[in-house]
């Protein structure tokens, strides 16, 4: 009987440190969502004069969710506490073409042809997860 309790504790240990991975993998709801974003882009002439400004509602991603953090007692560290902290980010971004669709001149008359439409540049997220604050993987 003796023989089994450490073979026992060991396994009792490697399921208590499972459990506690898998509570913290959890608590952490980190992804890339949808989200609705109204963009307003101006134009200007070589010489700074506002020839155009176009807007419009337009879909986008962003990292939302939350990441496992926590402070505990340190005798190693300054301040008497260790802190993990973890915030949910991007792990690469992604460069999209929009069209706004409502452009117009800088007396606030609509535009028509081919100054009606606008293309813009953006980037968003592709995917998210969470990193150590601080820790930046652009």
């Amino acid at each position: 009987m003796r023989s089994l309790l450490p073979g026992t504790l060991v396994l009792l240990s490697l399921w208590l440190v499972q459990n506690a991975l898998a509570a913290q993998d959890a608590d952490e709801a980190c992804e890339s969502l949808p989200a609705e974003i109204h963009l307003i882009k101006e134009e200007f002439d070589e010489l700074g004069r506002l020839q155009r400004t176009c807007n419009g509602d337009v879909a986008v991603n962003k990292c939302e969710g939350q990441c496992s953090s926590q402070v505990q007692p340190s005798v190693v560290t300054p301040t008497g506490f260790l802190k993990e902290c973890f915030c949910c980010r991007e792990t690469f971004m992604r460069e999209r073409t929009l069209t706004l669709m409502h452009c117009y001149d800088p007396d606030g008359t609509r535009l028509h042809g081919d100054k009606e439409t606008m293309d813009v540049k953006l980037k968003e997220p592709a995917e998210c997860k969470c990193y150590k604050c601080g820790e930046y993987s652009r």
